[in-house]
């Protein structure tokens, strides 16, 4: 009833007075008349702003000129006056009809004790539960992308093997450059050096056996199997991954594959083909590398420190250790290049236009790319193990 007589009282004088309200003041008494309606909310707002120290509580305030309100009228009649005042309108200006009564109080009352939302009771477990429910959707989220980007890649890529001409040749030798030949120094060094210290924890271990000959047998299987292949791909994770990472990701904050989806260009045959297939070419031979580096690190502390020659060395290799072990670290090469690359030009795709979201798809291609090779890895290394390879 309050808002319809208020509407209608409003609407009445809006019809009767159109002449926007003023503000007199003659002997401490402030005489509020004309219309404080939406319409000449800006004017009036000027004039209150004016006032910049509202009305004192002294001063006698007259409403009985006031043609128009409404709650914009309201709400700057309440701000002059003050909410705690004008929460007692009734008192002072009880001629007022009560619609206008009622709408003061109630503007009045609302400014005076502001609405405030109320905080949920949290509960440690239920956020836990929360996060870790989020986590898991995103995580959802992520291999579902990552899958579909697998299968756009094959797909694109088994479209362009019979279409020799739509080879991006001279991209691929840059990235086989990039990828390869720049690896191969920190390949070898940190393979040489991991096989040194697994020799060495060997030859600890079996000393204590009178085994110390059987720690050629450890690094050859270990090199041939598992670190040379892991640590070559981990370091290609690290190094290349992030780059293909920022690479596709700051062209695609500067809008420039926008630009050759324009110009009626793949992405995909332009940016992704040539990064993948030089992964898998170069992986194989860092791998390769990486196995030949990690074994002459185990030689030589079993030909300087445990008194093993050369020839014995060389002779144990040949004889206890059968080429399969070869072919199995070999083998798995391949796939970890695609997962590699695969995951650092997702990633770049991945980027938003700012500086921060390359580096927060740079770090996260890096992450997700060593987790997949160390649970491939893992898992590999069941499945040989179970069928005897």
């Amino acid at each position: 009833m309050v808002s319809n007589d208020v509407s209608n009282d409003a609407s009445n004088d809006a019809s009767n007075d159109a002449s926007p309200g003023r503000l007199n003041e003659t002997a401490g008494r402030l005489q509020i008349s004309g219309d404080w309606t939406l319409a000449h909310h800006g004017a009036l707002r000027q004039q209150v702003r004016a006032r910049s120290g509202g009305v004192d509580a002294d001063d006698a305030v007259d409403l009985s000129d006031l043609a128009g309100l409404d709650t914009a009228g309201a709400r700057l009649l309440v701000e002059l006056v003050g909410a705690e005042r004008m929460a007692n309108v009734g008192q002072w200006a009880a001629d007022l009809p009560r619609s206008r009564l009622a709408l003061l109080e109630t503007v009045a009352q609302v400014l005076r004790e502001p609405l405030e939302p109320e905080t949920p009771p949290r509960a440690p477990l239920t956020d836990w539960l929360v996060d870790v429910g989020e986590r898991v959707g995103a995580l959802w989220h992520q291999q579902r992308l990552l899958l579909a980007f697998i299968g756009l890649t094959l797909t694109t890529l088994f479209a362009n093997l019979l279409r020799p001409w739509r080879w991006r040749m001279t991209a691929l030798v840059s990235h086989v450059h990039q990828t390869g030949l720049n690896a191969v120094p920190i390949v070898a060094l940190l393979t040489f050096l991991v096989g040194a210290v697994v020799a060495f924890l060997g030859a600890t271990v079996l000393r204590d056996f009178g085994a110390t000959i059987f720690t050629v047998n450890l690094v050859a299987f270990a090199f041939l199997r598992e670190f040379g292949v892991l640590l070559a791909a981990i370091l290609l994770a690290g190094r290349t991954a992030s780059a293909f990472t920022a690479q596709i990701g700051a062209m695609q904050a500067n809008e420039e594959i926008d630009a050759i989806r324009a110009l009626g260009l793949d992405p995909m045959e332009l940016l992704v083909l040539p990064r993948l297939l030089a992964m898998m070419i170069t992986l194989p031979i860092l791998t390769f590398i990486g196995m030949l580096s990690g074994i002459l690190g185990g030689a030589m502390v079993c030909i300087f420190m445990l008194d093993i020659s050369t020839a014995q060395f060389l002779s144990i290799l040949q004889r206890d250790i059968p080429l399969n072990h070869f072919l199995v670290g070999l083998v798995k090469a391949p796939i970890f290049a695609f997962l590699i690359a695969v995951i650092g030009c997702l990633e770049g795709f991945k980027v938003t236009g700012s500086a921060q979201s390359v580096g927060e798809h740079t770090t996260s291609s890096v992450v997700q790319s060593i987790f997949m090779v160390i649970l491939l890895d893992a898992v590999a290394a069941l499945f040989f193990m179970e069928m005897g390879w």
